[in-house]
């Protein structure tokens, strides 16, 4: 079992809407909407062996500001947890995640510290959008266009031993400006690709309840191998986002950002690369 079969359990207890995207969204009254969303993470599951105390802290704070960003928000504050095994871990990681907060806009507002046998840390980031622009996974509709910004792959293939995109692996940057963009250009359905492109594929699919038609040769990548497409479909740790764009929007205007169109949605469900069901495979926590 992985982590998405086991949310599926406890949505009769929360609720589909609640546990089908990474943020949750709270009316502030004034058109404006707060939104927030939450992330743990293990040293021995979601750190790469090799990794700094800053590096992990800008990791943590990553995480948390990149789904705070795919929901067209501007990420305002974050809050960290900090589970040490060690307490001289704690400042060079509070380091890394003020750095990570501050250069895209977040300010670090509290948290909390405890003693832990396995270097753990939850992160919570917070951020405003209006509600006309408020981006969720479960906009898309049929005939919108499938966009991505980034060349997904480079992190797996650091993690693969690519020396070359380490930096897209140890410190990867969370795609604010262009969220809260896409948001205000129109888009109808966006979330990061932390977890792997085609996990992710799938995750909007089935929130917007709509089928996704890609063409594997327009879907960016570090070079044009076989090896280069499967970290590109498979390979997790990206933070490019995922997003959908009605056609009329696309002929309206083009966003002032890099993204590459690389399919089409359509009625129906599930997700197809070149026409063949695409394997639902990325980074999951199992059991």
């Amino acid at each position: 079992m992985d982590d998405r079969e086991l949310l599926k359990s406890i949505k009769p207890l929360i609720g589909n809407t609640e546990t089908s995207d990474d943020c949750a969204a709270y009316d502030l009254g004034n058109g404006m909407l707060m939104v927030s969303s939450t992330d743990m993470l293990h040293e021995t599951t979601d750190f790469p062996k090799g990794m700094s105390e800053f590096q992990m802290g800008w990791m943590s704070a990553a995480v948390s500001l990149s789904d705070v960003a795919s929901s067209g928000a501007q990420p305002t504050s974050l809050l960290a947890a900090v589970g040490l095994d060690k307490p001289e871990r704690l400042v060079p990681f509070m380091e890394g995640v003020c750095a990570c907060a501050e250069k895209f806009g977040a300010k670090v507002s509290g948290g909390d510290i405890d003693s832990h046998a396995e270097f753990t840390v939850v992160t919570t980031a917070f951020g405003l959008v209006s509600k006309k622009d408020y981006c969720p996974r479960s906009g898309a509709r049929a005939g919108d266009f499938i966009c991505i910004t980034g060349i997904p792959g480079r992190a797996q293939a650091a993690l693969d031993g690519d020396k070359r995109f380490l930096p897209y692996l140890l410190t990867p940057e969370p795609q604010v400006s262009t969220g809260v963009a896409a948001a205000r250009l129109g888009a109808s359905a966006m979330m990061d690709v932390s977890d792997g492109l085609s996990l992710s594929l799938w995750d909007l699919s089935e929130a917007s309840n709509v089928r996704l038609d890609i063409d594997s040769a327009a879907v960016p990548r570090f070079d044009s191998s076989e090896y280069a497409l499967s970290c590109a479909l498979f390979g997790g740790g990206d933070f490019g986002l995922l997003f959908t764009l009605p056609a009329d929007v696309m002929k309206a205007g083009l966003l002032d950002a890099e993204y590459a169109v690389i399919g089409r949605t359509a009625e129906g469900c599930g997700v197809y690369a070149d026409g063949v069901l695409l394997e639902r495979r990325g980074f999951v926590h199992e059991w």
